[in-house]
């Protein structure tokens, strides 16, 4: 079986950067008895998951989803539900996401997607990090994300405590406003400049 779990969103619209943080906390903070699962940030590939979606047997998305309810609410989509769920589709991604499930439904082969989606207070305002109401439901969205990848069969085991805000420094530098001393990777920039 081959197995991914998808981190998808934007880093730089605060709220809407938690499935990408959320993808490389898990990376950095858990090890897995399956070695063939694999762990990536999706980013806004778009329509470009697809082939996820061709090449995999399950694959887990972690995401915001626009569904009306309290700010915070986790919930588990299944695809089958993504499907009837004309409310999901409301920022771009959410819209490919969809789409391509419904491309790919009726191909005799394709994963099974399941998404663990949280509500986000702001998907608006340019920064880097998470509003405090994601913060405090984070540790949450994360349980939610291994009990799925455990249903698998896989077993999980956390190695590490890294915060949410050293794991978005060791990827981009920032955290609401806090920054590292240097940028990561500065040494691997500052030579390939200098080549």
């Amino acid at each position: 079986m081959k197995n991914i779990v998808i981190g998808v969103g934007n880093m730089l619209f605060k709220d809407e950067g938690i499935g990408i943080y959320a993808s490389e906390y898990i990376r950095q903070n858990y090890e897995f008895d399956d070695e063939t699962l694999e762990i990536i940030d999706g980013g806004t590939l778009g329509f470009k998951l697809m082939t996820y979606f061709q090449e995999y047997d399950n694959v887990i998305i972690l995401d915001t989803v626009s569904i009306e309810d309290e700010v915070g609410g986790i919930y588990r989509l299944p695809s089958d539900v993504l499907l009837g769920l004309g409310n999901y589709r409301k920022t771009a991604h959410e819209v490919e996401i969809v789409e391509m499930l419904e491309i790919v439904s009726v191909l005799d082969s394709h994963a099974t997607v399941t998404i663990i989606g949280i509500i986000p207070e702001d998907i608006i305002s340019v920064g880097i990090g998470l509003t405090k109401t994601m913060e405090d439901k984070f540790e949450e969205f994360i349980l939610n994300g291994i009990k799925e990848i455990e249903s698998l069969g896989i077993k999980a085991k956390k190695i590490n405590n890294i915060p949410i805000s050293d794991v978005v420094k060791s990827m981009i530098g920032s955290y609401n406003g806090e920054h590292l001393t240097r940028i990561p990777n500065e040494e691997d920039f500052t030579h390939a400049i200098n080549l």
